[in-house]
């Protein structure tokens, strides 16, 4: 579905508002607004949820939280954020744009650029279980995040392995200057299920091609295998 914003707006998204994303209670009546002011700008106007945009090759992203603003430089801006158990996806589209992906951002934009991470098998396959859906299902704006039981069902693992790789993804992202995966004191923030499939699916850390290491396997010698 597609909806034009007309300059100055505002134009607002959520439960409800000019765009009505969806009726889910756990998503806020008006969450994002739309704005002119010499860009067009993005604000988090919610009091509890945050957002991931990048820009629409994954190159850069920004961790945005409530009461944040952000001017839409690029010609396509990509938000994924979470509401409950289900993940959004919407894409911003601005004609005219001011700015193309390059080496580097305006600054005090709030985007940054990202610096290259390497998963292990275990851990790229933790995150594919949890993006699955949304990998499947690349035109769809809402996705569920499976709980980390199912995740770990899927991948045939028992859950104290499950839980053990999404701690070191999330440490591991956390050191590299990836938000939102742990919280005061270094303590494993709630909802890092949900972030981490954000910026999965914002940075292109895993992509649909990436699937059939699902049916892989890393027996206890270290030897990689394939489910037959």
């Amino acid at each position: 579905m597609w909806s034009s914003v007309e300059a100055p707006g505002p134009f607002t998204l959520g439960r409800e508002g000019d765009l009505a994303i969806d009726d889910n209670p756990y998503l806020h009546r008006t969450f994002l607004l739309i704005r002119w002011d010499q860009f067009w700008w993005l604000d988090n106007i919610g009091s509890q949820l945050a957002a991931t945009l990048s820009d629409g090759g994954g190159i850069m992203h920004s961790w945005f939280a409530p009461g944040a603003t952000l001017p839409l430089l690029f010609a396509t801006t990509e938000v994924r954020f979470t509401a409950g158990p289900t993940n959004y996806a919407l894409s911003l589209h601005v004609e005219g744009a001011p700015m193309a992906v390059a080496g580097t951002v305006l600054s005090g934009s709030g985007l940054t650029t990202l610096r290259p991470v390497s998963l292990t098998l275990n851990q790229k396959q933790l995150v594919l279980a949890l993006a699955e859906a949304a990998l499947l299902g690349p035109g769809n704006t809402a996705t569920t995040i499976p709980s980390s039981a199912l995740a770990a069902k899927r991948l045939g693992w028992k859950l104290t392995k499950f839980n053990r790789q999404l701690d070191a993804v999330c440490q591991k992202l956390d050191r590299a200057g990836v938000r939102g995966l742990l919280g005061s004191q270094d303590q494993l923030a709630s909802g890092r299920r949900a972030r981490l499939v954000e910026y999965a699916l914002a940075v292109r850390l895993v992509s649909a091609d990436d699937l059939p290491l699902l049916d892989e396997w890393l027996d206890d010698d270290g030897i990689d295998g394939t489910i037959e």
